[in-house]
């Protein structure tokens, strides 16, 4: 089994509650965001792997996730449904998810991690600010701006990808540890049977976000690990790269010129000031090259405007 280290970017501030990165690969740029400041941030990759940040933007209350759209802008998961980011920075929302949506202080729910199939849909989990076990959902925004509830009864809908062949898709439901591959219909969008591929008991951390590189080997980030760990579609483990000094491991991403970057982002949400103190990286994006590459983000190929959610 292979191990690394990942090393901070430097150059950057933390983010208080860092997840998703992404790379918008027409654009060149890393897109990742700050969950509970309602932030996306962005920045450029060096040949040489070095971070520049090129915007902040304010995407919402809460943002769960980037993607880019084939319309222009961005296609956030923020608050309890989807808003249009502008190039120019505006934030629109174009629809509000019955059933999410809300405050910690109320009990709502949030979205959270969202990820394009190779078709362009886009599909967007939820949870409660509480974690309370069943009350988070994946959602897909459909081609013809169509939202259909997907999976309910999920706790932590969180990292979400696909084989490259796109009939796999995984999805980590943080709450009760596990990792799940569904076959996958391209043409339609549509999960058929499922499997727990991964099973974490919580001493090592539980799958956070993730992502799946060429060769269709599965990386996942273990919060509460301070790890990012791959694995074969068969759930083998093959390679580890430690987070130095870091417990909150949220996701990662293949980003750069090359795609052979991976991006590791983290967070500081929930800690005390003690964790905080002994954590002073915590929020950072870390980086390491593991000799291996990875798919840019797929942009949302479906409408900007009229998005309407199925009864």
């Amino acid at each position: 089994m292979h191990r690394l280290p990942a090393t901070p970017a430097p150059g950057l501030s933390p983010a208080g509650h860092g997840e998703g990165p992404t790379w918008d690969a027409d654009r060149g740029e890393l897109l990742w965001v700050d969950i509970t400041a309602g932030q996306v941030r962005r920045a450029t990759i060096g040949a040489d792997g070095s971070l520049t940040e090129t915007g902040v933007h304010r995407g919402g209350d809460t943002v769960g996730a980037v993607v880019p759209a084939a319309d222009g802008g961005w296609l956030l998961a923020a608050d309890g449904g989807f808003t249009h980011l502008g190039a120019d920075g505006t934030a629109r929302v174009l629809i509000s998810l019955a059933g999410e949506g809300g405050t910690e202080a109320d009990g709502g729910t949030r979205m959270n991690d969202a990820a394009c199939d190779p078709a362009g849909r886009f599909l967007a989990g939820t949870m409660a600010f509480d974690e309370r076990p069943g009350a988070g959902a994946l959602y897909r925004l459909d081609l013809d701006g169509t939202v259909t509830t997907v999976l309910d009864d999920l706790t932590v809908s969180n990292g979400i990808g696909w084989s490259p062949d796109g009939g796999t898709v995984y999805l980590a439901d943080s709450g009760p540890g596990v990792v799940h591959a569904f076959d996958y219909d391209l043409g339609s969008g549509a999960f058929g049977e499922g499997r727990v591929l991964l099973r974490f008991d919580g001493d090592d951390g539980v799958a956070d976000g993730l992502t799946v590189d060429d060769e269709g080997c599965l990386w996942t980030a273990l919060w509460g690990g301070g790890q990012v760990r791959r694995w074969s579609p068969d759930g083998e483990l093959l390679a580890v790269v430690e987070v130095p000094g870091v417990t909150q491991t949220s996701s990662c991403a293949f980003a750069g010129p090359g795609r052979d970057l991976l991006v590791v982002s983290t967070s500081a949400h929930g800690l005390d000031d003690a964790a905080r103190a002994a954590q002073p990286d915590a929020g950072r994006l870390f980086t390491a090259r593991p000799g291996v590459t990875g798919p840019p983000a797929t942009p949302y190929r479906g409408p900007l405007a009229g998005l309407r959610q199925e009864s």
